[in-house]
């Protein structure tokens, strides 16, 4: 199953908060924020520092695909 980030870079642009920005403010690795770039899986953990810096759920950052 793939996995789709674009809700979270939409989400992103729309608090105007830069890749870099939310890196800091959620203490996920740069190695992590390259497997969001690049659409790979990530833990649920770094998934969850997302949604605590964002205040949003997960299915507002990911979206499953078949």
């Amino acid at each position: 199953m793939k996995v789709s980030y674009k809700k979270l870079w939409k989400l992103l642009i729309d608090k105007e908060i830069s890749q870099a920005d939310l890196r800091k403010m959620s203490g996920i690795s740069s190695g992590s924020m390259t497997k969001l770039k690049k659409g790979e899986s990530v833990s649920m953990e770094v998934l969850w520092k997302i949604c605590s810096v964002l205040n949003c759920d997960i299915g507002d950052i990911v979206e499953f695909l078949r």
